[in-house]
């Protein structure tokens, strides 16, 4: 699932200051306000007045430190804004410069003769300076390549490496520190620990901001991988070929030491399943990233549908999607955020006129199948969840209905709705009613759970996981669900008459 207690999120119209107001405290206080009399009552609004125009104007006054400015995270639409200023943008030989300025994800360029010692999960550059005495220690920093630098505990988990700057002379260093294989090539280093094994995350934290870290050196680079899995590399190979024309080195598990030119440590990472073209050199965009998936899944797309011809005796290449029906992929749930009615949903989705396809994907399910479904379909239909990940895969100009179950707005609306508006899909947000929750039937009409879920999320991530993600399914109104399979069958078939333009 995606793990949505990534900053401290501000409601609307709440102020920085006011974010740091106890509630419950507060409430005491106020308690006993009208117990007062007037003259005590007006002084102490006045007193209150004063001190809030004090904490609002404060920030503009007197700044906060930096460290506590990052946890806050504005919400309700308004975006972090990256510097387009890069801070590491000129690097000598022999040094380090790590730029630490992102909520996300800490990022180090090194420059010279750099050499990895997987034995002290270090890597040294050499520096040979004759004013400086030999073996002395120009700069170390520490990083935990990994783009959520944000969650502690989750950071906690992820392989920490120290880059070291030494001064020393040549024969030294071939004497101790030899290089096995030499690259010409740069180095990406970076972990597909953390939450890897959830689409979601190996996506939005690891496939995307490896494109947008390499995509400059046109394939002419070398991943090196802490936390290797084999299976990560034969999940996406049909990816990485696209992004490196060199084999990964398992930074742990190969004990040779490799030797660089350039190497840069850590992932750069934009928002939510993005890439934000004015960071990017040719102002690549997440267009570009999904024409990587295109190139990569092909030819196996090409090689399932020759297997199934051959399996019926057909020699002609059956082009996918060539039905006269629009095609509509329903992303299937077991558990929770289930669909209890899909089955009817299918046979009403039918009766519109779509060809209906019911997609399960599995953590084992090959991605190319999944790809081939939703590269030829015109329209996708699924819960919230990482399962959504899957947008990335549908064609510009279609359309990506969620499901919004309680509880999930902002989360649904902030990790795939404003993302595959991006791509340039039609999105369309189906937030449910109370009674299309599966939740109706165990809390009273009236119940926060079911009349504030806001007031519920506020509470903690842990009510939320336990009530809104974990329990929940849902019952679809399909009288009122139908408006949008209508308005998403017209819509596709006028694309298709040339009546409307695909974005």
């Amino acid at each position: 699932m995606v793990h949505y207690q990534r900053y401290i999120q501000l409601r609307k119209g709440v102020t920085i200051a006011a974010a740091f107001v106890d509630e419950e405290d507060a409430c005491v206080h106020m308690s006993g306000c009208n117990k007062r009399s007037k003259p005590k009552l007006l002084f102490f609004l006045l007193f209150c007045t004063l001190l809030s125009s004090c904490l609002i104007l404060s920030p503009h006054l007197f700044p906060f430190p930096k460290s506590t400015v990052s946890l806050l995270y504005p919400s309700d639409g308004q975006k972090v804004h990256h510097s387009k200023i890069n801070a590491c943008s000129s690097v000598t030989n022999g040094t380090i410069c790590c730029d630490r300025s992102s909520i996300r994800s800490d990022v180090c360029i090194i420059k010279g003769d750099i050499r990895t010692n997987s034995q002290s999960f270090s890597v040294f550059v050499y520096n040979s300076d004759n004013r400086v005495s030999k073996g002395k220690i120009l700069k170390q920093e520490k990083i935990r390549p990994y783009t959520r630098k944000w969650e502690p505990l989750t950071m906690a988990t992820i392989d920490e490496l120290t880059l070291i700057a030494l001064n020393s002379n040549r024969s030294e260093i071939e004497n101790r520190h030899k290089c096995d294989v030499k690259h010409d090539v740069p180095a990406v280093f970076f972990s597909t620990g953390g939450y890897t094994g959830n689409v979601y995350h190996e996506f939005n934290d690891g496939l995307i901001p490896l494109y947008i870290t390499s995509q400059k050196y046109n394939k002419k680079v070398v991943f090196v991988i802490l936390e290797y899995h084999d299976w990560w590399i034969t999940k996406y190979a049909n990816i990485l070929k696209h992004l490196s024309d060199f084999e990964p080195v398992d930074f742990s598990g190969d004990k040779r030491t490799h030797c660089f030119s350039e190497s840069v440590v850590g992932l750069k990472i934009h928002d939510e399943l993005t890439v934000d073209s004015s960071l990017m050199e040719g102002s690549k965009t997440i267009k570009d990233f999904r024409d990587i998936l295109d190139k990569g899944y092909a030819p196996r797309i090409q090689g399932l549908i020759l297997e199934e011809n051959a399996k019926s005796g057909n020699n002609l290449i059956k082009l996918v999607g060539a039905s006269d029906k629009p095609k509509l992929v329903i992303i299937s749930r077991n558990g929770s955020r289930a669909i209890l009615n899909e089955n009817v949903l299918v046979k009403m989705a039918s009766k519109i006129g779509y060809d209906v396809t019911v997609l399960k994907p599995q953590r084992t399910s090959e991605l190319a199948k999944i790809y081939r479904e939703l590269n030829s379909s015109d329209v996708m239909v699924g819960v919230h969840g990482a399962a959504m990940t899957h947008f990335l895969f549908m064609k510009p100009g279609s359309v990506f209905i969620q499901v919004v179950p309680l509880g999930t707005t902002w989360a649904a609306e902030t990790y795939y709705g404003e993302p595959a508006k991006k791509l340039g899909l039609r999105y369309i947000g189906y937030e449910i009613l109370p009674r299309e929750s599966s939740l109706y039937d165990e809390y009273e009409s009236n119940d926060p759970v079911l009349r504030d879920p806001n007031s519920v999320n506020d509470r903690g991530w842990e009510f939320t996981k336990k009530i809104y993600l974990d329990r929940q399914k849902v019952r679809l109104n399909l009288g009122r669900f139908r408006k949008r399979l209508v308005r998403s069958y017209i819509y596709t078939m006028a694309k298709r008459n040339g009546v409307v333009r695909s974005q």
